[in-house]
């Protein structure tokens, strides 16, 4: 509508047929005049626009996050029961509630086997849960993984041959209790302040 105004003003001013100086500046004058009067106008129509795409965008962020952060938290909370169910004490007392007998009956070498698939099958579960986290925490992760499946190892490889199951659970323990803070320990850290984030 502005712009058919304004061609309909155009032609007036032509037919018209300006002669004098002084009307030909009023003329460029009025037009200047309309030019910004419409770019002000489409200026706060753009402005309007924009708040409302930015105001529409962040009512679905808020309503994404609403639906996503119950899923986040189950994440954290399934990602910190990785990290304590591999550790050396949990393990141990998981194999003993299964296998009574196995600290007395099993090799160092069965031990040490079921230790590392209790890891790496604990981490298969809950490896679709790093989608939910930042990438530093799911790497603290598993550096977490690799850090206990080598110390696993390292302590049996430390043991004589002769060595008993038993012997080579108290000295799992007994290492890892005092090592101080653990790559465990820095992921549980972490997991725990990115959740805060969502609270």
């Amino acid at each position: 509508m502005a712009y058919a105004c304004i061609c309909h003003f155009f032609c007036v001013i032509l037919q018209a047929k300006f002669v004098k100086r002084k009307t030909m500046q009023t003329a460029l004058w009025i037009i200047l005049t309309i030019a910004v009067l419409i770019f002000g106008f489409w200026m706060i129509q753009y402005s309007g626009f924009r708040n409302e795409e930015r105001k529409r965008q962040f009512e679905l962020k808020r309503e994404s996050q609403k639906a996503v952060s119950p899923i986040r938290l189950r994440a954290y909370e399934r990602l910190t029961l990785l990290l304590e169910r591999t550790k050396p004490e949990h393990m141990i007392l998981e194999l003993q509630q299964k296998e009574p007998e196995a600290l007395r009956t099993w090799t160092v070498g069965q031990v040490q086997q079921y230790l590392l698939q209790t890891i790496r099958a604990e981490f298969d579960h809950n490896q679709s849960q790093q989608v939910y986290v930042s990438d530093e925490v799911w790497d603290l992760i598993i550096n977490a993984r690799d850090q206990m499946g080598a110390f696993v190892i390292t302590i049996a490889s430390q043991l004589p041959d002769d060595a008993t199951a038993q012997t080579y659970a108290t000295a799992l323990l007994t290492a890892f209790t005092s090592n101080g803070t653990t790559p465990s320990d820095k992921a549980l850290e972490e997991l725990k302040n990115e959740a805060k984030e969502l609270m």
